[in-house]
């Protein structure tokens, strides 16, 4: 029997769950429910435990998120596998064909299962059970998709319409639904033949590059020539920028699915949600009796059904007399919504971008392949950070136009370059980097090192960066 190569999709613009989720660090790679990020999570899954036989999984992203698709799997103890840069987002279906021509070049036909990365899906059991009867079906022509028994009138999710007379277990897709208004969602709840439409999609390679041959060659003769020509960077594989960018953005299901005429459904029917919005974490998050869910530094006084959650350790969220409320502290935006209007969040985001807000896409925390940095403080001239560089890990070697630095060692030992001068601090000495200089900050050691840094400066934003060397091979 054919092995199965995981696709996991790890795009995403992070903006239905605001301000926790955002452009810069989307919610797949966030702790929503659990110690580990969704992405882990998902990856998780596709262990070989006995019930199903994996292939090393591809992974689609994007530059912006590569080093943390890396360290993220790392932490977890997963082969990193592929993992498919895409030049621009271009939605699923060129991101899934490039990951299932890249499969192609390992297997001899392998089965894919397409999965993005963002949905819980906590019991890993029955999730192999489920695909397992996907594989004995699966093949000549057929698509597996697994669709979600309806337990209320949802109406941010797409829907799948069975036969009226199908049986118990996989069924014949007759139309695929976009997102319904609530009448159109209660009425499909309570005729019994639709199921949610989850997103995952199992296929044989060979088949669904006969789809794309049929319903959309212009997609698959440009995405074949991406692929091509695509190039190995570190551990990453990037697709070839020329020819991707002539692709329209097109999701698998209006490109493939809604025009495949053997699509069948398995009903899933276990605990799933695309955690979509507030009101499905408060859904997926452990409530008290009154419907309360709380982070672990968040406090609730005769409150009914609601969401609190601070994410930051230092600060204290306290909620009196709410009720269907959802309040998300982030240490730099609040959010506070009625819980039923939490789809209305990415306009939210739209209304912030529009008024140039910097909340909008960007945290305080920067995530980068050596660490992370956070703005602890900044005004007129001024910039405070903190700094967090990983064991073994080195900033690039660089220089700036417009400011200057001054480095404060609160944690470890600092391997400091400054105009070819190399010294070593530690935890309370500093030095200082002039304007112009160039330098670089190095973690010899075996324990993180975090350290203070304050720019002086008339600019001191991100793109003041000349960089001369660099082992994440960043322009």
């Amino acid at each position: 029997m054919n092995s199965i190569t995981p696709i996991l999709l790890a795009g995403g613009s992070g903006t239905r769950l605001w301000p926790s989720s955002r452009k810069t660090y989307p919610k797949q790679f966030i702790k929503l429910i659990s110690d580990t990020s969704l992405f882990q999570q998902s990856a998780l899954k596709f262990l070989n435990n006995g019930s199903s036989e994996y292939n090393p999984i591809i992974t689609v992203t994007n530059s912006l998120f590569r080093f943390i698709v890396r360290e993220q799997l790392q932490n977890v103890g997963i082969d990193l596998g592929k993992i498919l840069i895409e030049p621009q987002s271009k939605n699923t279906a060129p991101a899934i064909l490039s990951a299932t021509l890249l499969a192609l070049q390992d297997n001899k036909d392998p089965i894919i299962i397409a999965v993005p990365s963002d949905h819980i899906i906590p019991d890993s059991k029955y999730f192999n059970e489920v695909i397992n009867i996907g594989r004995k079906i699966v093949g000549n022509g057929k698509i597996i998709t697994f669709g979600i028994r309806p337990t209320y009138p949802e109406t941010g999710y797409g829907y799948l319409q069975l036969e009226k007379d199908h049986k118990p277990g996989p069924s014949q897709v007759t139309k695929f639904i976009e997102k319904p208004n609530i009448s159109s969602a209660t009425k499909m709840l309570n005729e019994g033949n639709y199921l949610w439409n989850s997103g995952i999609f199992m296929f044989r390679a060979k088949d669904i590059i006969s789809e794309f041959k049929k319903y959309a060659p212009d997609i698959l003769s440009i995405v074949e020539k991406s692929v091509e020509l695509s190039e190995s960077d570190m551990e990453f594989l990037r697709l070839n920028q020329n020819y991707w960018q002539n692709i329209n953005e097109i999701s698998i299901d209006y490109a493939i699915m809604e025009k495949a005429k053997d699509i069948i459904a398995i009903p899933y029917n276990s605990t799933w949600s695309d955690l979509g919005n507030w009101d499905s974490v408060w859904r997926e998050t452990k409530q008290d009796k009154n419907g309360v869910a709380l982070s672990h530094n968040a406090h609730a006084l005769g409150c009914r059904n609601t969401l609190l959650r601070s994410e930051n350790e230092f600060q204290e969220i306290v909620g009196i007399g709410l009720n269907d409320i959802v309040a998300i502290a982030m240490p730099d935006a609040v959010l506070v919504a009625n819980k039923n209007k939490s789809q209305d969040v990415k306009k939210v985001v739209e209304y912030l971008k529009f008024h140039e807000i910097t909340q909008s896409e960007f945290f305080p925390k920067d995530h980068r392949p050596w660490g992370w940095f956070e703005i602890i403080s900044s005004g007129l001239g001024f910039q405070v950070k903190r700094i967090f560089v990983k064991p073994g890990a080195a900033l690039s070697l660089q220089s700036h136009k417009f400011r200057s630095e001054h480095w404060i060692v609160v944690k470890g030992l600092a391997k400091i370059t400054i105009d070819n001068k190399v010294k070593y601090i530690k935890e309370g000495q500093s030095t200082y980097v002039p304007l112009g200089s160039v330098h670089r900050l190095e973690n010899p050691g075996d324990e993180p090192i975090t350290i203070i840094e304050v720019q002086i400066g008339s600019y001191l934003s991100e793109d003041d960066i000349i960089r001369y060397e660099d082992n994440y091979s960043r322009k």
